[in-house]
């Protein structure tokens, strides 16, 4: 079975980068508070390291 992780925006993206509001969107996460859960492999982890200021990480 795949391995899930649970991604949480915990801050807001006013003032980042364009890149970084793309990256949050792919991620599923709208408004500060919002969660997604994700598959855990090098694609997301990559998407996750690039706001990893905003976002906070927990392995489902």
């Amino acid at each position: 079975m795949e391995k899930k992780i649970t991604v949480t925006l915990v801050k807001s993206t006013i003032g980042c980068t364009q890149k970084q509001k793309d990256t949050v969107k792919a991620l599923g996460l709208r408004k500060i508070g919002s969660s997604n859960t994700v598959a855990d492999n090098a694609c997301s982890r990559g998407m996750i390291k690039v706001v990893s200021h905003l976002v906070s990480v927990v392995e489902a």
